[in-house]
């Protein structure tokens, strides 16, 4: 990932709109949000048509909102192709359709749409190539003025614009807002987002995943993964991450956050992963590995990187299609050089997704810039934590959900106070009702802040709640590890030996036997350390 100053004159035709804050996220189900949409798939795919009508019925969208487009079946196109068989007869679609009103006297201006979202199948191009001389550019050398590469997707957003200049990014002007599309008529920007993935199959789990998600919301845990990058620039993605991380707290979502350069490693026991953000590797790693490692039904996935998306066919491949086969339901990323600066903010994502926004509109809330590198892949109306707005907090939580509900019950109940007493409550609650998820989030709370003796109480009273192996030995490396800060590893190594005589096989019990081998003093036949 490349860090480039970010400039606001980066094109010579920028969109420009001041959008009025002010939450308004609605808490009902908005079925106009079906009319808004408009599903696009390659007509030369059966699969890509089965996939459009199968999303149509599940959303419940009209078939004449269903558009076919004989084009490519490759991943990458070039700028002709995606003028001739996409933007072009797309345009044509909109226009003959009148889900467009156009300015009076002018062919191409468009001054209000009916469509706010456009979804694009499986089956169409991805990525658009580099294009040399193309007709009205406007050229400008330089990293992000003088590339004309792009994702599919995000040139999609501004068809409504005139053709001509395609080098650079264009300023994104619902970056930040906190209006729903269906508020700002006026603004001819489409939210793109694609179903896509490695498999026919997957797509459709994907989409069956974000309508039953929605109905009692998306309950989990949250892991964040830092890089703890220092470079110029670079300490951006850790800031969104920990801003991330403060309103997933807020919120009452227990979050893991691993701030220290190194990533979640092999064999990591990642249970109940309702949302991942992380940044910074190449390919997938660490407990993504795993062959059994599943997400939560409805998790948003998300690691930072350049190439992200660079393509969509291979399940292991990168980050966006692996973390869709592990069972996430969305995700983020780019399939050129995007720069960090005009990657997703995902502290803004993390924001209005916890707000009730649709996965659309949270995504391109928090993308600056359009016309560029980066792919919203998944159900665009998928609002995870909609229902959240609907839930009366005197009702007792049920089933498998209920230690999640009680910790997000108890935040928002409880966020005025200070946070000694905010943890000295949660710990009385939790401890009543064995609330393991709640009392190792104290416990990572407390360790935050530096108060490592108290934090190892928690990770032990966790431990004698969970019942779950992955639970009890993700606390017990917690509480290894603030053992070896407090410089008390022989305490370390009485634990995870205490714990490797009961339980053996699989990757955590690899990843604890690496640990303890870390920790263990020098002996005959061992190398020092």
């Amino acid at each position: 990932m490349t860090v480039w100053n970010w400039s606001c004159n980066v094109k010579a035709v920028v969109l420009v709109l001041f959008l009025a804050l002010g939450f308004q996220a609605g808490v009902q189900a908005d079925p106009a949000l079906a009319n808004a949409t408009v599903v696009v798939y390659n007509s030369s795919s059966s699969e890509s048509f089965d996939l459009a009508k199968f999303y149509a019925k599940k959303r419940g969208i009209a078939r004449d909102h269903l558009v076919g487009l004989d084009c490519s079946k490759e991943e990458e196109i070039s700028r002709e192709d995606y003028d001739r068989t996409i933007a072009g007869p797309l345009r044509q679609t909109f226009s003959k359709r009148r889900w467009w009103t156009r300015r009076e006297g002018e062919e191409r201006g468009v001054s209000v749409t009916s469509i706010h979202f456009l979804a694009l199948i499986k089956g169409m191009p991805l990525k658009i190539r580099r294009a040399e001389n193309y007709p009205g550019d406007v050229h400008i050398e330089g990293a992000m003025t003088g590339r004309n590469e792009a994702s599919v997707d995000s040139e999609l957003t501004l068809l409504a614009r005139p053709e001509g200049a395609i080098s650079g990014a264009v300023n994104n002007p619902y970056f930040k807002s906190y209006r729903r599309m269906a508020d700002l008529p006026g603004i001819p920007l489409l939210l793109v987002c694609r179903l896509d993935a490695p498999s026919a199959e997957t797509v459709r789990r994907m989409i069956t995943d974000a309508v039953e998600t929605e109905e009692g919301g998306l309950w989990g845990r949250a892991f964040v993964d830092g890089a703890h990058n220092t470079a110029s620039g670079y300490e951006l993605g850790d800031e969104w991450l920990s801003a991330a991380v403060l309103d997933l707290r807020k919120v009452g979502i227990p979050t893991v956050y691993e701030e220290t350069p190194a990533l979640f490693p092999d064999g990591y026991p990642m249970s109940d992963c309702a949302l991942y953000y992380g940044w910074y590797a190449g390919d997938v790693v660490g407990p993504f590995r795993n062959p059994d490692f599943r997400f939560q039904k409805g998790a948003i996935a998300v690691h930072i990187h350049s190439f992200s998306a660079n393509t969509l066919r291979n399940p292991a491949a990168n980050w966006v299609a692996p973390l869709l086969t592990k069972g996430a339901a969305a995700s983020i990323g780019n399939v050129y050089e995007p720069y960090l600066q005009l990657t997703s903010h995902l502290d803004v994502l993390n924001d209005r997704l916890l707000h009730g926004f649709t996965f659309a509109e949270s995504a391109y809330m928090a993308m600056p810039g359009l016309s560029w590198m980066s792919v919203m892949v998944g159900d665009p109306l998928y609002r995870p934590y909609g229902s959240w707005l609907q839930i009366d907090l005197k009702n007792e939580a049920k089933g498998a959900a209920a230690d999640w509900k009680m910790a997000h019950d108890f935040a928002i109940k409880n966020a005025d106070l200070p946070a000694a007493e905010y943890r000295k409550r949660a710990r009385q609650v939790a401890s009543r009702s064995n609330n393991g998820p709640m009392i190792e989030d104290l416990g990572l709370m407390e360790a935050k802040d530096g108060k490592d003796s108290v934090a190892v109480t928690y990770f032990q009273q966790a431990r004698t709640i969970y019942t779950q192996r992955d639970d009890i030995l993700r606390v017990v490396l917690e509480e290894a590890d603030l053992w070896v800060k407090m410089e008390k590893p022989k305490k370390a190594v009485t634990l995870l030996r205490g714990v490797l005589k009961i339980v053996s096989g699989g990757p955590t019990t690899e990843l604890l036997t690496k640990r303890l081998a870390e920790l263990e003093p020098a002996g005959p036949g061992r190398p020092a350390r």
